[in-house]
């Protein structure tokens, strides 16, 4: 099976701030674990929202609201990645995937790169970067919608555009874990809408729900996060 932990972001990420030497090392170690394990499929980092953009579809109209913005309806649906030339081609991308789902909200915020967090220099050479289109929790997609998203992808793909991405199962075969003064607080789904910007994940493949909320209590700690959740992934 595999989940998908995703941490939550707080003041000191949203103001731009770069994680230490000490936090960078101790996320590189567990997710290095993590993949000499063979659990690691995919992990990454978010900017600030205020690099990003969040496009609502309401009766047919659209609606684009550059960042930075708060945490409304934050229960994640699944996402994309994409390499684009700049922000503005990838809400370009996002808007056809918006206009298929129909009502709904999708955020788009850059993914953090090494150079990003002072780790190496930025290449001189660079002409794109990636950015996470990010669905919320809606209605369920039709098959019909499915298959126009399925199409789109496949564009997106023939021209190096797709890197990856994923849909989640329902919140209700996940759980929420949350740092409170008497410890670690445990929620099973489904989930009261949560308000907190997610700052990133790590997709990793485990024997049960159980053995997947022992990793999100673990990444908890490391990611200095006050609240992860654990979702099921599709497929």
């Amino acid at each position: 099976m595999r989940f998908m932990i995703l941490h939550k972001t707080n003041p000191r990420w949203e103001a731009g701030e770069i994680p230490s030497p000490e936090l960078i090392a101790r996320v590189g170690a567990l997710i290095g674990e993590l993949a000499r394990s063979g659990r690691l499929e995919a992990g990454e980092g978010l900017r600030a929202s205020a690099e990003g953009v969040r496009l609502r579809f309401r009766g047919g109209e659209a609606t684009v609201t550059p960042g930075p913005f708060r945490g409304e309806n934050e229960s994640t649906a699944g996402f994309t990645i994409l390499r684009v030339a700049s922000r503005e081609e990838a809400v370009q991308w996002g808007q056809r995937l918006a206009a298929i789902l129909g009502e709904g909200e999708i955020d788009i915020r850059p993914v953090t790169e090494a150079w990003d967090i002072g780790m190496m220099p930025r290449p001189e050479k660079l002409t794109a970067r990636r950015y996470m289109v990010l669905r919320k929790e809606g209605s369920p997609p039709t098959p019909e919608q499915r298959a126009a998203i399925a199409g789109v992808v496949e564009e997106a793909r023939r021209t190096g555009t797709y890197l990856g991405g994923e849909t989640l199962k329902p919140s209700a075969r996940g759980r929420r874990y949350k740092n409170s003064k008497d410890g670690v607080t445990v929620t099973d789904g489904p989930f009261a809408e949560s308000k907190e910007l997610i700052a990133g994940y790590v997709l990793v493949r485990a024997e049960s729900l159980e053995e997947a909320g022992r990793l999100a209590e673990r990444y908890l700690a490391v990611v200095e996060a006050e609240e992860v959740d654990v979702r099921e992934v599709e497929g």
